[in-house]
């Protein structure tokens, strides 16, 4: 984590060269490419902008929104409550749920998937 929000540091450095120049045109400085203030004021707003904007931008581009649930079909597996083989069912993500990460997913034939997501309604877990 360290390493990426120092990357994400550094790629706000790189707008420096623009800023500054900027800075400069719109205080009217007499060289055009910016003071060493210029610069300087430059380097200290990407700083400040990239230690605030680094959490800002993490929020919004790691939440996770659906308009419906994400389900995984896959075909030949074992049910893990009934064990029939056939095709399975598993619930991956919905709202307050996510099964994202799951080391060992477990795949229900198409009944028990079923009791298994109204066991999920009753516990409050957004399907529809």
């Amino acid at each position: 984590m360290i390493r990426r929000y120092l990357i994400y540091l550094i790629r706000w450095q790189l707008s420096t060269p623009i800023l500054a120049p900027v800075i400069a045109y719109f205080k009217h400085s007499p060289n055009p490419f910016g003071t060493r203030m210029d610069w300087l004021g430059s380097c200290v707003a990407n700083l400040i902008g990239g230690l605030i904007f680094f959490w800002v931008d993490r929020f919004i581009f790691t939440t996770k929104k659906l308009d419906e649930p994400l389900w995984m079909v896959k075909a030949q597996v074992r049910c893990a409550d009934c064990g029939q083989l056939g095709r399975g069912y598993r619930l991956v993500i919905t709202e307050n749920y996510d099964r994202t990460k799951d080391s060992a997913p477990q795949y229900r034939c198409e009944p028990c998937s079923q009791r298994k997501a109204e066991q999920l309604r009753e516990k409050g877990i957004t399907l529809e």
